[in-house]
């Protein structure tokens, strides 16, 4: 009786441990089938214009209910409660803020994406903060140079940590789909910062760590402030914005030429924010290799600009790469290694206006990732991803 009551005691720990095992494999199992991988997701986070300042009008209230935003704040006057997934109609921040570029970024996705596909987007952005806050080493340091009320009390909305929210909301989201990108839209207040894409750099590292992202497949996309042709009082950073892909190889620059503001000239007006989120999706559908349906007949200027995948692609050692100008205008197109550094200039003289093609001959370079990217004086600018393989 003594060794049954042995081997009875030895059997017990192991037993639990296989039940243990089981248990987590069940978990496990049950989060992938919950997991939907046509659920696209998107992060977005930034100041103000991220926020929302656009009215919110009758056209922008019917929204396909395959668009979708995880709420971040508790909100009694919209009947949200954070931690939950809504139909995307505006506000997609917090309580009282209005229209912003992630409304129509998610529209224009589904219109160019099959019935199949369903957008989602987190959305966590502080009105006047400098990209310091989402730092997740020096928030608490940039926290306490700010005293105005209106600012404190966003704060406490996020529990005095945007970042962690960003983060927390995003795994929450990892549950029911696949982060495919993040939306920035941040630079007022560090209008003149060089360092600007470094830090933003930084950021987007914290954001791949935590997630567990590959950088590769997650690009992040920065829209450009308040265009000087509009009169844009910030207008002088988007020279220090327009060079992130320099320093972050995964990152695009959605201009914002043309696009309609406020008469503070900060803040964009709702046609400039249908507009410019427009713009973002048109750059992530073009990421993707989808060219939008719609974005040449739109109205005349920026939008009939274009820049298309290389062909081949993957390709040794020779390939094509194509692109559109609407009128005449100056252009430069660029090879950027993984790096971000430029490597070598393709074009850079006037243009005509139509379609226009170059070879870009990859001898001398070693397998790898590279990109090709499109300026223009008037504005433009875009980037596109290229494999070499040898």
């Amino acid at each position: 009786m003594k060794v049954k009551s042995s081997v009875n005691l030895q059997n017990k720990p192991a037993k639990r441990a296989t039940e243990l095992l089981w248990t987590v494999f069940l978990i496990s199992w049950a989060a992938a089938l919950a997991q939907d991988p046509n659920f696209f997701i998107y992060l977005c986070f930034g100041q103000s214009n991220m926020e929302g300042q656009g009215t919110i009008e009758t056209q922008d209230r019917t929204v396909d209910s395959r668009f979708q935003v995880l709420w971040a704040v508790n909100c009694s006057n919209l009947g949200r409660v954070k931690n939950n997934w809504y139909t995307a109609r505006p506000p997609l921040c917090r309580c009282w803020n209005g229209l912003s570029p992630a409304d129509y970024f998610g529209r224009t996705m589904l219109e160019n994406l099959p019935d199949s596909v369903r957008i989602g987007v987190v959305n966590v952005s502080v009105g006047g903060c400098r990209i310091e806050l989402f730092d997740k080493d020096i928030y608490q340091d940039y926290d306490s140079t700010y005293t105005d009320d209106w600012f404190l009390d966003i704060l406490k909305e996020y529990n005095g940590n945007p970042y962690q929210v960003l983060i927390d909301l995003a795994k929450l989201a990892q549950e029911s789909g696949v982060i495919r990108g993040i939306l920035l839209h941040q630079g007022e207040s560090n209008t003149g910062d060089a360092q600007w894409p470094a830090k933003v750099s930084k950021i987007y590292g914290d954001i791949m760590d935590d997630l567990d992202l590959d950088p590769d497949e997650v690009p992040l996309l920065a829209g450009e402030v308040v265009h000087a042709d509009q009169g844009g009082v910030c207008a002088s950073m988007n020279s220090i914005i327009d060079k992130l892909p320099q320093t972050l190889p995964n990152s695009y620059v959605i201009s914002s030429s043309g696009c309609t503001d406020k008469t503070d000239n900060i803040h964009f007006d709702s046609a400039g924010y249908r507009e410019l989120g427009k713009r973002y999706a048109f750059q992530m559908l073009s990421i993707m290799g989808i060219e939008p349906v719609g974005i040449e007949n739109d109205v005349e200027g920026i939008e009939a600009y274009g820049l298309k995948q290389n062909y081949p692609n993957p390709f040794n050692p020779e390939t094509s790469i194509s692109y559109r100008l609407p009128e005449k205008d100056r252009v430069t197109l660029e090879i950027i290694d993984i790096a971000g550094r430029i490597i070598e200039t393709l074009v850079d003289d006037a243009g005509h206006a139509g379609e226009h093609s170059v070879t870009f001959n990859a001898s001398d370079l070693s397998s790898g990732i590279y990109f090709y990217r499109l300026r223009t004086a008037a504005g433009f600018i875009q980037s596109k991803k290229m494999l070499l393989v040898k």
